[in-house]
């Protein structure tokens, strides 16, 4: 049986002072999210899209979330790894396995797109927002989500098998999060126990506890794959984040405040 290889890839989150923030979209009133959503279960295979070989869980989730936007319209596109390659050497310079920036990866999706499937919009969901987390996977189909990994997940023959759940000491020692362990995962499921994202070609369950001890920054992402008819769903103002996009557009890169986290 050959021996599955598990590779990471995000590099330390990017914060940028130009990114919308998922509330300042969301009604006052908006009512409780469900309790459960399971988008995932019209994909009946995930490809593990070269994270085998390659530092390229950014682009991997990106493709990921193509397939569950469109299986869940009614017609399953999967981006090929090729496409996924060519994506991700976009970022990687002079060869395929740096890892990316979430935020980077986000942009170019927007302006270029992997395989032309472009996005509409993102923005940025708050830190350790549970609801916010929710609200994103229900209302467009899945959550970019960016994870800082305790060793005690990666120091594993098989890292799959190992259960994203915070340890009984809490986050410390090897429990801790690991900038170094950057990963990228997108959730296509939720319910009151858990998130379930997509990582190495297999659906894992993440406690919310583990989401909000080692998430370090996660996105709700647009895309006309799920939206119907470019129909955003009731609570969500999408006239307002497009006008708000093309004031964005008009700001200077070099006048905006950009924030690396540190490693």
């Amino acid at each position: 049986m050959k021996q599955i290889i598990f590779r990471l890839g995000k590099k330390p989150a990017v914060f940028d002072s130009r990114t919308l923030r998922f509330g300042s979209y969301l009604a006052a009133q908006l009512p409780p999210p469900p309790p459960s959503v399971n988008y995932g279960k019209s994909v009946p295979t995930w490809p593990m899209y070269l994270n085998d070989q390659y530092g390229d869980c950014t682009c991997a989730a990106a493709a990921h979330m193509i397939q569950n936007w469109t299986a869940n319209a009614g017609r399953e596109i999967s981006p090929t790894d090729q496409d996924v390659l060519n994506f991700y050497e976009h970022f990687t310079t002079p060869g395929p396995d740096n890892g990316c920036i979430m935020l980077s990866v986000l942009k170019y999706w927007q302006s270029t797109g992997l395989a032309k499937d472009r996005i509409t919009a993102f923005a940025q969901v708050e830190n350790k927002n549970t609801i916010q987390a929710q609200d994103a996977v229900s209302m467009f189909g899945s959550l970019y989500i960016g994870i800082e990994l305790p060793d005690f997940a990666v120091n594993s023959a098989n890292m799959l098998d190992v259960p994203w759940v915070v340890s009984p000491q809490g986050p410390v020692g090897d429990a801790a999060p690991n900038p170094q362990n950057g990963h990228c995962v997108p959730a296509v499921a939720y319910d009151q126990r858990n998130l379930y994202v997509v990582t190495w070609g297999a659906v894992k369950s993440m406690s919310w506890q583990f989401y909000t001890t080692y998430a370090d920054e996660a996105f709700a992402v647009l895309s006309t794959d799920f939206l119907k008819s470019g129909r955003a769903p009731d609570g969500f103002d999408l006239a307002q984040l497009k006008a708000d996009l093309a004031e964005v557009g008009k700001v200077p890169s070099n006048r905006a405040s950009i924030i690396r986290r540190r490693s």
